[in-house]
């Protein structure tokens, strides 16, 4: 559901959620008030270096029952993924180098709240911003994306006994890996958790990378709390000519038994290269078979349904009940108790 008077796209409850896991997608906005375009001092075509370009395309492909946020404004209007107090003196009146905190190497090479470099094509705008327009946009649109986020946790976590938060991002490749999972080098989820997901991309046959070079950012940390039950990651899709990236080890069920008659039912999807088209690749979706969710018998033999296919898929979403708890097992997996 989405309400014109916000500044991000909701879909599912913050309120009621289905699932334990909460996906944000705080850079794929491309809505440019023409505020920022009066303003800039190079070609708007420019700006796309800050995007990460269909992301949000990638996130509804692969979403289920999961509560998932959308930022709409452009990351060069205000970057989510920055603290509040991550303002550059360079282009801010509101703030000088003597009062704000050590600079972050993000906030140095002009990549603050308030985006002032995009890459190689230099300084974004042509003036400087006054203490009440960067305010403005923090209370419109960078406050009510976190509040909203942080409701979703907390609401996840009361229903289910755990919620994980999946932060969703892009970025130029590094090198070898084509994803790369950030929990801020441990502080923002359990371990056996993350190494559960980097085994889903290993047997995707995805290259990744755990928190080099990207470690995740503040939207990870201030919602994070692992002893709590509260877990944060970061997804980042490091080619930007690829469309694969890992969502499934978040949600595993299993029958309120103990010890060998612990059975897991896989119920989520993890989205995996599929042919190229036009020199981009198309998603597939493994669907594990669930009395939810039947494939064909020759995607179920496959374990894959690939774009084109047309066959329908009645996919059924029951609210869990309220009493459901959710733990992380010994091998990470989010378990139905």
């Amino acid at each position: 559901m989405t309400d014109p008077a916000q500044s991000f796209d909701l879909c599912g409850s913050l309120d009621a959620p289905l699932s334990p896991v909460v996906l944000s997608v705080p850079h794929a906005g491309r809505d440019y008030p023409l505020a920022l375009r009066a303003a800039l001092r190079i070609p708007f075509e420019a700006l796309v270096v800050l995007e990460d370009r269909d992301v949000d395309a990638l996130a509804h492909v692969a979403r289920r029952t999961e509560t998932m946020l959308v930022q709409r404004p452009a990351r060069a209007w205000i970057d989510l993924n920055r603290a509040e107090n991550e303002r550059d003196p360079k282009i801010d009146d509101g703030v000088s180098a003597k009062t704000q905190p050590a600079e972050s190497a993000k906030l140095r090479s002009g990549l603050g709240l308030i985006p002032r470099r995009a890459g190689r094509a230099g300084d974004l705008l042509q003036r400087r911003l006054s203490n009440a327009e960067v305010i403005a946009r923090i209370r419109a649109d960078h406050r009510p994306y976190h509040e909203a986020l942080g409701r979703a946790l907390m609401a996840a976590r009361a229903r289910f006994g755990v919620a994980v938060l999946v932060d969703l991002h892009s970025m130029p490749p590094p090198g070898e890996a084509e994803i790369v999972f950030g929990d801020r080098f441990g502080r923002t989820a359990a371990s056996r958790f993350v190494h559960r997901i980097e085994a889903e991309a290993e047997a995707a046959g995805l290259a990744h990378a755990l928190n080099t070079p990207y470690s995740g950012g503040h939207i990870l940390e201030p919602h994070a709390d692992p002893d709590r039950g509260v877990h944060a990651i970061s997804h980042v899709r490091v080619d930007l000519s690829l469309v694969d990236f890992v969502t499934k080890p978040l949600l595993e069920h299993m029958r309120p038994l103990t010890g060998a008659d612990k059975t897991h039912h896989p119920i989520s999807a993890v989205v995996m290269p599929a042919h190229r088209i036009g020199g981009w690749r198309r998603c597939a979706i493994t669907h594990i078979d669930t009395p939810a969710l039947r494939l064909c018998a020759s995607c179920r033999q496959q374990g894959r349904r690939h774009p084109d296919h047309t066959h329908q898929m009645p996919h059924v979403a029951s609210p869990e009940p309220a009493n459901h708890r959710y733990i992380l097992d010994s091998e990470g997996l989010l378990v139905r108790c």
